[in-house]
């Protein structure tokens, strides 16, 4: 990527931002040639917009796809396509001088998509293309269809007098998202301890201290440094023997961006004002509260019904929970010497549990997970399943680490895939899939092939030793490979019906969770595995340990995930629904904190301390898509583990789990429709039936527990 510095780009620096690109132009982009390139861009966007609304206004001839629709589109999917990838590295790039181009055009790339969104002229254009136009096939009305239904819910249909307020929440709202993220970056970098006495490293693996020692050395330290990103967290808290520093670890980590530190970086003030922008938005567009403004686009029929499936779970999988957190309680109390159990001991306790009850560690699984090796059984799995194949080609990425590949399926391209592994300090943490292009078909015969950056933060390769992965981390990986194929092996050729683009989101998670399954299968984890010493395949015995270990603490996660879910969904339908007499929706952090207190009261066996800060880190409701849609990730397993379901049934008839006939069958009805049907629709095209819950409790929860857990 370039890294020289202009002052005045010229028409040349931009035009391989500008003309139409397969490959985002990262050689040719620089902070300022980004900005310069936005505003052409938008620019050429607003005369297309300005065009297109004159002929709504000035003609009453039937409008055409062709005419009408397609240059409009072809304008704006440039300057979103350009934008999207200025995003993607405020994501993965977060330097000084990006945070900056980012933070100045954030307000009026806002500005601009949320004034279109409600432009009358538009959305009254659509309606008459889709009652009028002559050339509409059916991806192209199922495509206006949504885009209409998209334009009410972004205030088409406001009137006057409140579209500048509505304009104004999404401009805040879009800087506070932004700003939240920023924060929880800021803070997690800002804490680093150097370890110089070896002691204190009692416990933790090999790989881990040497990948400290490193970070140290390039800091012209001596000693090891640990910092808050997750290849160093989690170690600390599941191996360090010292319990005094996991308890300073998990402090630092669960109070980030909080009042505890400095307080520009305090994300308190900033999520309350997001859920009181939140609840007046949605009440300017007649919603009771922002989450039945959520479900609109959402295959959930109701805030009623969320609850219900969220409660529901919580029942059948508390049991399991409350066994599972007896026998952490007394192992800790009776083998470790631990009690009470504090929450900076659950890990480390959890870990010493594994090993005592299943003879293996993670770090001993780990070593025979090396990424290259994961990579290819990886590939090699999807080539068995879809006939899809990878080749690695060079092309301009954004970091060194970055790895790019060729998807051919039939001998034909169908897309291209770039992997960003590795965590770095101006790389946001988590892990996620994100496009750069759709797949299209232009009016004179051209096909845009999707594009997709495939993000995680595992630890980087030390010296001339390849990364090695937990099975956590392989699962994580598998999870946003199957984000990756829905949107790559699309055979819609209307970007906003291609791949994921406008499928539900509570369905979004279907084909990705789906494919965290296979990751458990023999036959698939030997292509998957070589140790890093000595190349020997994972062997049948601990193959055997780790599937009997498979619902270790399952309970106790998925109650887990049902508390996010919960306190999501209940601080989007209570908190500030109810105006005050000048019209504001206030929100109080403590009724915040008091609403997660009584969601753990409810589902949760463990709960942290009162100083804990899980609000301000929440990304994925507050800098994500997920707002009062957290529930989806249990809401798509359901259909995830039914879809599974049908590969096991064919293991029992033809003796492998990786089918190819059902593999053709699930990319046929699920992966290559995008969102050209309602994913009800697909699924049951795949399955022959609506799903059932049976298959999610069978393969996430595994055997009933006792039906009272032992005391601890």
């Amino acid at each position: 990527m370039t890294t020289m510095t202009e002052k005045t780009p010229t028409s040349d620096d931009l035009t391989p931002l500008l003309t139409h690109w397969q490959f985002p132009p990262f050689d040719a982009l620089i902070p300022e040639r980004a900005t310069a390139a936005i505003r052409s861009a938008l620019a050429t966007a607003q005369a297309a917009v300005t065009q297109a609304k004159r002929a709504v206004q000035t003609t009453n001839a039937a409008l055409t796809w062709a005419e009408w629709y397609a240059p409009l589109d072809e304008a704006l999917e440039r300057l979103g396509a350009l934008w999207g990838v200025v995003a993607h590295l405020h994501s993965v790039l977060d330097t000084p001088e990006w945070r900056a181009v980012y933070n100045e055009l954030l307000p009026e790339m806002t500005r601009f998509w949320s004034e279109l969104g409600q432009d009358p002229d538009l959305y009254a254009g659509m309606k008459r293309l889709l009652a009028q136009a002559p050339d509409l096939n059916a991806w192209r009305r199922r495509a206006l269809e949504l885009e209409v239904r998209d334009r009410l819910l972004s205030g088409a249909e406001l009137p006057e007098t409140a579209r500048p307020r509505f304009l104004a929440i999404q401009e805040r709202l879009s800087a506070l998202a932004a700003k939240f993220s920023e924060n929880l970056l800021d803070a997690t970098n800002a804490y680093s301890e150097l370890v110089t006495d070896e002691a204190q490293l009692a416990g933790l693996p090999e790989t881990v201290r040497a990948m400290a020692r490193a970070a140290a050395e390039r800091d012209g330290a001596s000693g090891w440094k640990f910092t808050l990103q997750m290849p160093f967290y989690l170690p600390v808290m599941q191996y360090a023997e010292d319990r005094a520093w996991r308890a300073r670890f998990y402090r630092a980590y669960a109070t980030r961006a909080s009042e505890f530190g400095p307080p520009e970086q305090d994300n308190g003030p900033i999520l309350t004002e997001i859920l009181a922008l939140r609840q007046e938005e949605a009440q300017l567009l007649g919603f009771p509260h922002y989450a039945a403004y959520s479900l609109a686009p959402k295959m959930a029929p109701s805030p009623e019904a969320v609850r219900d499936f969220l409660a529901d779970l919580a029942r059948a999988a508390r049991p399991y929970a409350e066994r599972d957190k007896a026998e952490l309680e007394r192992f800790a109390r009776d083998t470790l010497g631990v009690s009470p159990l504090e929450p900076w001991d659950i890990a480390f306790a959890s870990e010493k549990l594994r090993q005592a009850k299943y003879a293996f560690s993670d770090d001993e699984l780990r070593q025979y997970f090396p990424l290259p090796k994961v990579l290819d059984g990886l590939f090699a799995l999807i080539t068995r399943l879809y006939g899809v194949t990878f080749e690695e080609v060079v092309l301009p990425t954004w970091h060194a680490d970055v790895r790019t590949y060729r998807l051919d399926k039939a001998g034909e391209t169908v897309g291209y895939l770039y992997l960003d592994l590795f965590a770095r300090e101006t790389k946001k943490g988590g892990a996620w899939m994100n496009d750069a292009k759709s797949r299209h078909r232009h009016l004179d015969g051209r096909v845009d092939h999707p594009v997709v950056y495939l993000v995680c933060n595992f630890a980087p390769p030390v010296g001339d030793k390849p990364t090695t992965l937990t099975h956590d981390e392989v699962l994580t990986l598998f999870h946003e490979m199957g984000h990756g194929l829905h949107h790559l092996l699309t055979q819609v050729e209307e970007r906003e019906i291609a791949g994921l683009n406008h499928v539900e989101w509570d369905a979004v998670e279907l084909p990705s969770q789906f494919f965290e399954f296979f990751a458990w299968e023999w036959e698939v984890l030997q292509t998957l595995t070589a140790h890093v010493e000595t190349g020997e395949t994972l062997p049948r015995a601990l193959f055997d340990k780790m599937t009997a270990a498979r619902f270790f603490q399952a309970g106790m996660q998925t109650v887990r995930q049902i508390e996010f879910a919960l306190f999501d969904f209940r601080i989007h339908s209570e908190l500030g629904v109810a105006a005050t007499p000048e019209g504001r929706h206030d929100v109080a952090l403590d009724d915040v904190m008091r609403i997660l207190d009584e969601v753990r009261a409810e589902v949760a066996v463990f709960t942290p301390p009162q100083w804990h800060r899980f609000p301000h880190s929440f990304s994925h409701i507050f800098a994500g898509g997920y707002a009062a849609g957290y529930y989806s990730y249990k809401w798509a397993e359901v259909l995830a583990a039914d879809a599974y379901q049908a590969f096991l049934e064919a293991a029992e008839t033809r003796g492998s789990v990786v089918d190819p006939t059902v593999g053709e069958r699930f990319w046929r009805e699920i992966l290559a429709v995008g969102a050209s049907r309602p994913a009800l629709e697909s699924f049951v095209a795949f399955r022959g039936r609506e799903p059932k819950i049976d298959a999610l409790l069978a393969l996430t929860l595994g055997s009933q527990p006792d039906t009272e857990p032992t005391g601890a």
